[in-house]
C-alpha cells in the first residue's frame, strides 16, 4: 500500500479522505498547512500528495515545486474550493496530476488517486513551458461543477497543438473559450485568427480561406493570400463550424491533413502551420448522420471536445455574473448600481435562451433604466421565452421552480433564517387564488380541497389582506 499526504486546512475534507484511503489500506498523514507538510516530507516521503490551493501561509501552487524538491517526482492532486481558469492552468502547468474542484464526491477523488498511484512518475514534469499570461477583463467565470470541468479541459488542452471543438448554445461564451485556449498555448505570441464562414460570401469563401492568384476569376486583378496562409504560426478559430459549405469541407480537410493550402487558380501548394479551434451551436454528429457535414472532417476537428453548459443549467452563478457585469459597466469613479433582491430572483427565474450574452444585455439595460438607483425588476427588459414545450409532469416543473427560487434566495439574501416563511409567502397566494377560483370563491370547499380547517384558511387570507 502507499503513503499518502493530505494537505488541507478543512477538517471535513481531511477526515473524509483519510477514512476512505485508510480503509483501503493506505498510510495517510494529514497537515493543515504547506509548511507543516514540508517539514515532515524528508522523514516520510509520500507516494502521493493531495494538496489544497488556499492554505494558511504558503499557497498550494507555490508549494508544489518544493514538494518535488524534497520527495522527487511525486504525483500531486490539486483540490480547491476557489477554482478558476487561471488556477486550473497554473496547477497543470506546475505538473499536477489532476485538478479537483470542491465540493467533490469521495468516489470521484478516490478514482483520481488510484489513477495517480498507478501511473509511473506521474508528477515528474510540468505540463507546459507556455508562459504565464495575465487574466483579461473578459476572463471566463463559473463556480458550478460544469464550468469547473470546462476550466480543467482548457488547461489540459491549451499547451498542445491538438484540434479542439467547442460546442454550446449561442451566447454561452464559445469564443471566450477559444481565446483562453490560445492565450495559454505555445502560440500565444501569434494572433488568434477568427474566421466566421457564415459571414463570408458563398462565392468567395474558397478565395478568402485559401487565397487566389491573379486572373483566377473575374475581378481577381491581383494575387491575394488566404486567411489560412496568413495564419501560419497562429491559431485559427472557425466560428460556427457547422456552416462550412460541403464544397469547402473536402478542401479544408486536405489542408488540415497535409498542412498545405493551394490558392484558387494555382497548382502549387504552399506550406502553412496553424492550430485549429472550432466552435458550433449545432449537433455535428447529427449533421454527419444526415449528410450535411463530412464525418472525416468532424473527426479531424473534434480531437478534443469542450461543451459549454447553457446558463439555465447553472443558475446558481447568475447573481455573481450579474454583479460582474454591473462592475464592468459602471464608470471607474462610481460604485456599480445595486441589484434589489427581487431583481436577482427575477434574473434567476428566467431561462435565458441567449445565455450569458443575454444576461449581460439585460443587466446593462436595467442599469440604464434605473439611472443610478437600485435596479428593480421593472427596469429589466421583457424575458425571452424558449421555444420549447414545458415538461409534461407539472410536479417536475414545480420542483425545478422551487429549487431555482431557493438557490437565488440563498445566493442573494443576507439573512436566511426566515427562508421557509418567505417561501410560503411567495407560494401560498397563488395556491389559494387557484383553489378559490375553482370553487367559485367558496371558502369551505376551498379549505376542504386544501386539507386545512376553514378557520385556518380565513386566517391566512386575512393575514395576506392585512399585509397588503
Amino acid at each position: 500500500m502507499s503513503n499518502i499526504l493530505i494537505v488541507d486546512d478543512e477538517e471535513s475534507i481531511c477526515w473524509g479522505l483519510s477514512r476512505l484511503l485508510s480503509g483501503e489500506g493506505h498510510t495517510v498523514r494529514v497537515a493543515s498547512s504547506a509548511e507543516e507538510a514540508l517539514e515532515n516530507v524528508p522523514q516520510a516521503k509520500p507516494d502521493l500528495v493531495v494538496l489544497d490551493v488556499r492554505l494558511p501561509g504558503m499557497d498550494g501552487l507555490s508549494a508544489m515545486g518544493k514538494f518535488r524538491d524534497l520527495a522527487g517526482p511525486v504525483p500531486i492532486v490539486v483540490i480547491t474550493a476557489f477554482g478558476s481558469l487561471n488556477t486550473a492552468v497554473a496547477a497543470l502547468r506546475e505538473g499536477a496530476f489532476d485538478y479537483l474542484p470542491k465540493p467533490f464526491d469521495l468516489d470521484q477523488a478516490a478514482a483520481v488517486i488510484h489513477r495517480a498511484l498507478a501511473t509511473p512518475e506521474a508528477g515528474g514534469t510540468s505540463a507546459s513551458d507556455a508562459p504565464a499570461t495575465p487574466s483579461p477583463d473578459d476572463e471566463l467565470f463559473g463556480a458550478s461543477p460544469a464550468m469547473q470541468d470546462v476550466f480543467k479541459r482548457i488547461a489540459l488542452v491549451a499547451p498542445s497543438d491538438t484540434a479542439v471543438i467547442i460546442s454550446g448554445e449561442s451566447g454561452t461564451g464559445k469564443e471566450l473559450v477559444a481565446r483562453a485556449i490560445h492565450r495559454h498555448s505555445l502560440r500565444c505570441g501569434a494572433p488568434l485568427v477568427p474566421v466566421n464562414l457564415a459571414a463570408l460570401s458563398p462565392t468567395l469563401v474558397e478565395s478568402e480561406l485559401f487565397g487566389h492568384v491573379r486572373g483566377a476569376f473575374t475581378g481577381a486583378t491581383s494575387a491575394r493570400q488566404g486567411l489560412l496562409e496568413l495564419a501560419n504560426g497562429a491559431t485559427v478559430f472557425f466560428d460556427e463550424a457547422g456552416d462550412i459549405p460541403l464544397s469547402v469541407q473536402v478542401k479544408l480537410l486536405r489542408v488540415l491533413e497535409q498542412h498545405e493550402v493551394t490558392p484558387v487558380g494555382d497548382t502549387r501548394p504552399r506550406r502553412t502551420s496553424f492550430r485549429v479551434v472550432a466552435a458550433t451551436n449545432r449537433d455535428l454528429r447529427k449533421e454527419c448522420a444526415e449528410g450535411r457535414f463530412r464525418q472525416d472532417l468532424f473527426f479531424r476537428l473534434a480531437v478534443f471536445e469542450i461543451t459549454l453548459p447553457p446558463l439555465r443549467e447553472r443558475r446558481e452563478e447568475i447573481p455573481q455574473l450579474a454583479e460582474r457585469f454591473l462592475r464592468r459597466w459602471a464608470p471607474v469613479d462610481q460604485p456599480p448600481p445595486h441589484l434589489m433582491d427581487e431583481t436577482v430572483a427575477e434574473l434567476c427565474r428566467r431561462d435565458w435562451p441567449g445565455n450569458v450574452r443575454e444576461l449581460r444585455n439585460a443587466v446593462e439595460h436595467g442599469a440604464l433604466m434605473a439611472r443610478g438607483r437600485a435596479i428593480a425588476p421593472e427596469h429589466l427588459p421583457p424575458p425571452t421565452f424558449l421555444d420549447q414545450p414545458l415538461p409534461a409532469d407539472p410536479a417536475a416543473v414545480l420542483e425545478t421552480a422551487v429549487n431555482m427560487w431557493a438557490q437565488c434566495q440563498l445566493t442573494s439574501a443576507r439573512q436566511h433564517d426566515d427562508l421557509y416563511q418567505r417561501f410560503l409567502n411567495a407560494t401560498e397566494g397563488g395556491l389559494f387564488d387557484a383553489v378559490l377560483s375553482a370553487t367559485g370563491g367558496n371558502r369551505a370547499q376551498a379549505a376542504a380541497l386544501l386539507g386545512i380547517h376553514r378557520a385556518t384558511l380565513r386566517k391566512k387570507l386575512s393575514g395576506e389582506a392585512d399585509a397588503e
